[in-house]
């Protein structure tokens, strides 16, 4: 075929695309076509080869500058490392031991100067000169320059300054560093110099410099490869197509695109319309300038603007755009190669209006049931869960939601039918609705819609409740001012758990004008029997709270026992949610002693509270024997060990009632002698506030909690001054969530230091100030300030085994009770002391001593040094003795035995007249 001057061959290929014309094709061969793109892409003509130049000016640019920022850069480190490193030289073998006693020396270089050598070469510095405070030198690696003066500035560090100088020696540039050398009074008696010549720091630049120029390579290497493959690129898009090709095709696209019945646009990368075709200008509505406008500038709603410009991937996603339904979808085309920006395809899909409402309605409610299930009985309080089943409602399915709830019900108690309700929660969405407020007591009239909620248990509906005439005999007044605020439509709907109904949930409606229909309603009865469940198991938590509150209460002491030993105060405070088994006592003992005792049973609830009260027991049982701290944690030990066995369940997954130990700190203070002794078992250690206000805790050995077994318990004494203060606690007073033991047991000391001097009611209240509202943790405190028992209200003799020394006694206790104003009790007290020696001569053995103590009653005490206990008993008529102890435990308000290390004491006190 002959080809015509002028013409281009456009005939289609095989596969359908128009081929390029014959004139413009280039050379056959492979070789031929790539060495071809090759020059086009680096010719400077072409917009390849403009961007390639562009490319390799703009590389050149960067390599100049980096070379000049690193020279600079260079120059610079070198200059800074060199001064760091001469003034911590110098610093260094300024301070280092013996420099400044070697200048002393009727001969320092001799002790410097090897020092100064071998510093040098051990940090790399040229040189390490030590010099006197006239600058002559005693050190220089020349020593033919030792004694002659030092050539720089010595004046700032003779004022005890530094001085780091750049100099021009002898060894080229160099920087040196003076540093005043100070003798143990301060004074400076020499100077130490440490240089470096600059060319001996850095050199950085000379790795860095064949990185750069490789780094500069490569740019251009990259440079001209993305060149060459970026015009690749645009003759393999344009398919080789020339310019008629090209106007043809457009052509034929044009009409295809605004033929169609569904709308297309077109928008660019930075959100302005490209291109609408006629149907999506008519269902948009679209100006006659649209396109090139912002697409939030084309009077579309705001959902639909800022879908269209934002230009994510949609997929038949809905819009209302005026009065027409529209599927919208829409593409990214940059992930195809093209340009930045989006293709949008619109269908009118107006007859899904309804469908599509109704789905809308339906997700709108299984969202409201789903937020029921996660925010409704977010906390076991009857209160707040009704309050949030009314913050639920308004406004999203309500304009106003109120929770009405029987009084029972507050106090965790099954609700009697035709008792009082009371409002517990109101909202909506404006606040001054003429409803009952929170709080207000009210019952509801038969005829009302509540009232026969009430009375059936089922769910009213009351569209109108102006055509409701049994609701207004409810309140006449309130009821007209309801109608008057514009509430149309109500639902109440009963709080049902099981059989029983807890109270009434009502919804309103003022501002929706639709009123509620029978769909509406199962919605409600569906959202309040959700809520009604948790506010049931709030009922339940609140009685069994209350009941293991009530339980505590009874548990713990109500009033501290009348003793004179100790000033006491206390504080019980109950963790913010369920309670625990924290516990304290204060046990007068025989000899005006007074004990202390602070324990905590682990876990919470009912279980630990009676555990608690069982512990609280044996302790005032193991108290009246008398028993040393050691002894007395020991038994309870084994109690706790023996209540733990008992109380394991068969059931291996039934471990909820198992106690799993409890801690206790037991401590007895006898006023006569000042000291305290304590033992602690896994229990925080005590608090000590010294009579001047010095807080410490006593190193008390730290046993292992009860229950565990095994180890023996020890104790600690401590010798306390009148008006100390010894403060015990549980551990939920300096440990929570928040913070570890040893940060609380600072807040502790610095709480007790700051209350320091005040009564042990004002420490208490200065202690509490630092914990929160409510701790997570219950809490005991007992703060205790010490008393002394004076040395004109204690006497005391030794008496000889002799029962002939019984009537010397008595004759003493005689002139001692004169002494007292206590003649009224000689009688008695000459008897009871006279059948106690008389025993102790006969069964006990020496040492024996009578001592009297003037407390708020009289103590007689009778010790001796044998371990055998008496025992009361009834003789008979017959018997000849035995009537002793009958005859003291007659007299005496009470008496006893009590253990010592050297024996036994017996004693007996009277009450004073």
């Amino acid at each position: 075929m002959v080809r015509q001057p002028g013409r281009s061959d456009t005939r289609p290929s095989r596969s359908g695309t128009p081929r390029a014309p014959l004139a413009q094709r280039e050379p056959s061969g492979p070789g031929r076509i790539r060495s071809g793109r090759l020059w086009s892409a680096l010719s400077g003509r072409s917009v390849a080869g403009q961007v390639f130049v562009l490319q390799v000016v703009i590389v050149l640019l960067l390599i100049v500058s980096a070379l000049a920022a690193l020279v600079l850069q260079e120059r610079h480190d070198s200059s800074t490392e060199a001064r760091n490193r001469s003034l911590a030289v110098a610093q260094t073998f300024a301070d280092a031991p013996g420099t400044a006693a070697a200048l002393r020396l009727p001969d320092p270089t001799t002790v410097l100067q090897p020092r100064a050598e071998a510093a040098r070469k051990a940090t790399g510095v040229d040189f390490i000169v030590v010099m006197n405070t006239d600058g002559i030198r005693y050190t220089h690696p020349k020593p033919d320059r030792i004694g002659k003066k030092f050539v720089g500035t010595i004046g700032p560090a003779l004022a005890g300054g530094t001085v780091t100088e750049e100099v021009h020696g002898t060894i080229g540039e160099l920087v040196q560093a003076v540093v005043p050398v100070r003798d143990a009074n301060g004074t400076v008696v020499g100077l130490v110099s440490a240089g470096i010549t600059t060319a001996h720091v850095g050199g950085t630049a000379d790795q860095q410099l064949p990185l750069l120029l490789t780094a500069a390579a490569a740019a251009l290497a990259l440079a001209t490869a993305g060149t060459a493959l970026v015009s690749r690129r645009l003759l393999r898009q344009t398919h080789g197509l020339g310019p008629d090709e090209m106007t043809r095709m457009y052509e034929h696209h044009d009409a295809v695109l605004h033929s169609v019945r569904e709308g297309v646009l077109i928008v660019g990368g930075d959100g302005r319309l490209m291109l609408a075709n006629d149907e999506a200008q008519r269902l948009l509505d679209l100006p006659a300038d649209a396109e090139r406008r912002r697409v939030p500038d084309l009077g579309l709603d705001a959902e639909t603007a800022t879908l269209i410009a934002s230009g994510r991937v949609a997929t038949d996603e809905v819009h209302l755009v005026k009065d027409r339904l529209l599927a919208v979808n829409q593409r990214p085309i940059e992930v195809r190669g093209g340009p930045p920006g989006s293709v949008v395809t619109l269908r009118d899909s107006t007859e899904l209006r309804a469908l599509s409402g109704r789905a809308e309605v339906a997700r709108e409610r299984l969202n409201m049931l789903y937020d029921a299930g996660v925010g409704v009985g977010t906390s076991l309080d009857v209160t707040r869960t009704a309050e949030e089943l009314a913050e639920l409602a308004v406004p999203r399915f309500a304009d106003y939601a109120s929770v009405d709830l029987y009084e029972a019900v507050l106090k965790g108690e099954e609700p009697k039918p035709g008792d009082a309700l009371r409002r517990v929660a109101c909202t909506g969405i404006r606040k001054d609705a003429p409803l009952y407020p929170v709080g207000e007591r009210f019952q509801f009239v038969p005829s009302s819609p509540q009232g026969r909620s009430l009375e059936t248990g089922q769910s009213v509906v009351e569209p109108r409740l102006r055509d409701s005439p049994g609701w207004r005999a409810q309140d006449v007044e309130l009821t007209g001012q309801i109608l008057e605020f514009g509430i149309h439509s109500l639902i109440t709907v009963p709080l049902r758990a099981g059989n029983m109904v807890l109270g009434l949930a009502n919804f309103c409606r003022s501002e929706k004008p639709a009123p509620f229909d029978t769909e509406e309603l199962a919605l409600a009865e569906e959202l309040v029997a959700r809520a009604a469940v948790s506010i049931d198991n709030a009922r339940r938590y609140t009685r069994e709270h209350s009941m293991a509150v009530t339980l505590q209460r009874s548990l713990l002491p109500r009033n501290l026992p009348a003793q004179s030993a100790l000033d006491i105060a206390y504080r019980y405070l109950p963790a913010q949610s369920g309670v625990g088994g924290d516990w304290f006592d204060v046990l007068p003992l025989s000899g005006a002693r007074v004990a202390l005792v602070v324990g905590d049973v682990v876990g919470h609830g009912l279980h630990a509270a009676a555990t608690m009260g069982r512990l609280r027991t044996a302790v005032h049982n193991f108290t009246a024997l008398d028993l040393p701290p050691d002894e007395l944690l020991g038994l309870l030990d084994e109690l706790v060990g023996r209540i733990d066995q008992d109380e394991t369940p068969a059931d291996e997954a039934d471990a909820t009632a198992t106690i799993t130990g409890a801690t206790c700190l037991y401590a007895i203070y006898d006023p006569v002698s000042r000291r305290c002794t304590v033992a602690r078992a896994g229990h925080p250690p005590p608090a000590l506030v010294r009579p001047d206000g010095s807080v410490e805790f006593p190193d008390v050995p730290a046993g292992p909690p009860l229950g565990l077994g095994g180890l023996p318990f020890e104790t600690a004494e401590l010798e306390l001054p009148a008006g100390s203060s010894l403060v015990l606690y549980t551990d939920g007073l300096v440990e929570d969530r928040q913070r570890d033991i040893d940060e609380g047991l600072e807040l502790l000391a610095g709480a007790l230091e700051s209350a320091a001097g005040g009564t042990p009611e004002e420490t208490c209240a200065a202690v509490l100030e630092r914990l929160p509202a409510r701790p997570s943790d219950d809490v005991a405190l007992i703060v205790a300030r010490t008393r002394a028992l004076g040395a004109d209200r204690i006497a005391l003799w030794q008496v000889p085994a002799d029962p002939a020394a019984v009537s010397e006694v008595r004759a003493r206790v005689t002139r001692q009770l004169a002494d007292w104003d206590l003649d009224e009790l000689s009688f008695t007290t000459e008897l009871i002391l006279s059948e106690l020696v008389t025993n102790a001569i006969r069964h006990g053995r020496a040492p024996i001593g009578v001592r009297l103590l003037r407390d708020r009653t009289l103590i007689c005490e009778v010790s001796d040094g044998s371990t055998t206990s008496p025992h009361l008993r009834y003789a008979a008529s017959t018997d000849e003795g035995g009537r002793g102890l009958f005859l003291v435990a007659q007299m005496a308000e009470r008496w006893g035995t009590r253990y010592t290390p050297a024996g036994k004491v017996i004693w007996a006190e009277q009450p004073l007249p």
